[in-house]
């Protein structure tokens, strides 16, 4: 009976987890609010075809505006190069491949800093702005939030690259979290750009 009270009283609480359910909590993190910025992006594509389909009566985009596609393509090419090299990155440092890891990351900034460019410049040269009609509005509501995603993610890039040139990350999993979480993050600011670009300027 003694034995028995020992064993109970070491046992407080829910047992721990197997190790198979486990996922560092940096990743959960990400994860985590990625789906919350989803649902963000959600609703503005709930109000954006909102106007189009209900509010609308006329021509989409409405007369007047026009939309550079052909340089919203090439941008958006450069955006899903970025995709590549910052999972080139991720698997150079797996590999113990410092150089590539930096030179991936590198190159995933400044593609990303590219992109934020081209896209500053097409709003200085489109010829309306967000006041200029629901149009307007959704238009740089939409691509305005995802340029300010596309923001933090070249921050939480800058970070990594400043840390993998002072020799920071490592071939475990745990010693590389550094490069994997801006990289999943920054694969959702991709996946959401195309989402955007075919949505806006395509259909």
């Amino acid at each position: 009976m003694e034995s028995a009270s020992v064993t109970a009283e070491h046992h407080h609480g829910p047992p721990e987890a197997n190790q198979s359910s486990r996922i560092d909590r940096q990743t959960l993190g990400i994860y985590l609010f990625i789906i919350t910025e989803a649902m963000l992006f959600g609703a503005f594509f709930a109000s954006y075809f909102f106007l189009r389909v209900v509010a609308n009566t006329g021509p989409w985009p409405p007369d007047g505006f026009k939309l550079p596609v052909a340089v919203a393509g090439v941008n958006t090419a450069i955006l899903i190069s970025s995709s590549f090299t910052v999972h080139w990155a991720l698997e150079s440092v797996k590999r113990g491949n410092r150089r590539a890891m930096k030179m991936g990351l590198a190159a995933t900034w400044l593609l990303g800093a590219t992109f934020l460019f081209i896209q500053l410049n097409e709003y200085v040269h489109l010829g309306f702005s967000a006041r200029d009609g629901s149009f307007g509005t959704i238009f740089y509501g939409l691509t305005g939030l995802h340029g300010a995603h596309v923001f933090v993610g070249l921050t939480l890039l800058a970070f990594a690259n400043i840390r993998a040139w002072r020799g920071h990350f490592g071939t475990e999993p745990k010693d590389h979290l550094g490069v994997e979480v801006p990289g999943i993050y920054w694969h959702f600011v991709d996946v959401m750009w195309i989402i955007v670009f075919t949505t806006v300027y395509i259909l």
